[in-house]
């Protein structure tokens, strides 16, 4: 079987197992595409049920290794599964995780877009729920931590000391404090 330009084999389909689109190309530790038949960083498997425990372990553990692209995933599967009453917190927090990929990748509009807009959500689902520390987690500390990383992350693409990129890793936030 040959290949296309891209280099992914002639016919081949980038389907999951019950037909549904998946693109199956490798991905960097930002979970940028990588040429077909190049080894990438391993993906997170999608729709996995998890405790709130166990999603924020999973998650620090991803952010901690500079893999925020990968903690959005697992935040996502909280936000798609997850109680009605806590989806829009999951939501945010998959927002600040984004935000701190593009963050790392250099999209300093978006990064620092998506950081202040998952801060915003985190900041009004404690408002609203009355609860500033769900699961352990400290809200006040990640909308406070998002935000400075925003204002970092602008500032240093006006300083032109390293086009806004970020250590992912260096600067991942703690979840519980």
């Amino acid at each position: 079987m040959g290949s296309t330009s891209s280099g992914r084999p002639v016919g081949a389909r980038d389907r999951d197992s019950e037909g549904r689109a998946r693109n199956a190309r490798p991905r960097d530790g930002l979970g940028r595409p990588l040429p077909y038949g190049t080894e990438g960083v391993a993906r997170q498997p999608e729709g996995v049920p998890r405790t709130p425990q166990e999603t924020l372990a999973e998650a620090q553990e991803l952010l901690d290794a500079g893999k925020p692209f990968h903690a959005h995933e697992v935040f996502e599967d909280a936000w798609k599964s997850g109680p009605e009453e806590e989806r829009e917190l999951w939501r945010g927090l998959a927002q600040l995780a984004v935000g701190l990929t593009h963050a790392a990748r250099g999209n300093v509009t978006g990064g620092a877009r998506l950081l202040r807009r998952g801060a915003g959500a985190v900041e009004a689902w404690a408002s609203a729920s009355g609860r500033g520390r769900p699961h352990g987690m400290d809200l006040a500390g990640l909308t406070v931590w998002a935000r400075g990383l925003a204002r970092d992350v602008e500032d240093r693409e006006r300083l032109a000391d390293g086009g806004g990129v970020v250590d992912a890793g260096a600067r991942a936030p703690r979840l519980r404090g």
